[in-house]
């Protein structure tokens, strides 16, 4: 059986989840605004991923981090330039160039059951591709009026039912979305 595939972003109010230079400081911002021991579900969230798949970008980011963000999970890289993980990087990242089904399939034969995919370009191609099962989409009230979007162009609509949505009382909007068959 295939794997799970979810997605878990934080998006700006006019759907972006960078800046074009890939800076994140209105996300930083607006995680100051947080009450005190809120995460808004990640750490439920993260507790159930078996593995994560992100692109190149997305990992150089967590990268420059002052801690590796993902403990000891496995983290796949996407990437058509790396064939080895970079010096210093954590020994649960794997580098590959495999397709989004290719990669998904060695893993569900592997046992995993969760995949958490991230960044903006991989979480594109899964969505083209079909192969995301779940979003769970956390909106910033901000408008940062250009940068790295969070959808790409599909080649056919991808239908998805509201699982369940709350709001914050410092104005964060959860949604979590499930793919329709």
């Amino acid at each position: 059986m295939r794997a799970k595939t979810w997605v878990f972003v934080a998006v700006s109010l006019d759907v972006y989840i960078a800046r074009s230079n890939d800076e994140l400081d209105w996300l930083d911002t607006a995680n100051g605004q947080i009450t005190p021991g809120e995460d808004c579900g990640y750490a439920a969230f993260i507790s159930n991923v078996d593995t994560i798949i992100m692109g190149r970008g997305t990992f150089d980011k967590a990268r420059s981090f002052k801690e590796w963000p993902y403990g000891g999970i496995p983290v796949t890289v996407l990437s058509r330039t790396l064939t080895k993980a970079p010096a210093g990087s954590p020994s649960t990242v794997t580098i590959t160039d495999q397709t989004p089904f290719a990669i998904v399939e060695e893993l569900s034969q592997s046992g995993a059951k969760k995949i958490y995919v991230d960044g903006g370009l991989t979480i594109q191609r899964f969505l083209k591709v079909g192969l995301i099962d779940e979003l769970i989409i956390t909106t910033i009230p901000v408008l940062i009026g250009g940068g790295k979007r969070l959808f790409g162009e599909l080649s056919s609509d991808a239908r998805l039912g509201l699982v369940s949505s709350a709001s914050y009382s410092f104005g964060f909007v959860q949604s979590h979305y499930r793919r329709i068959a």
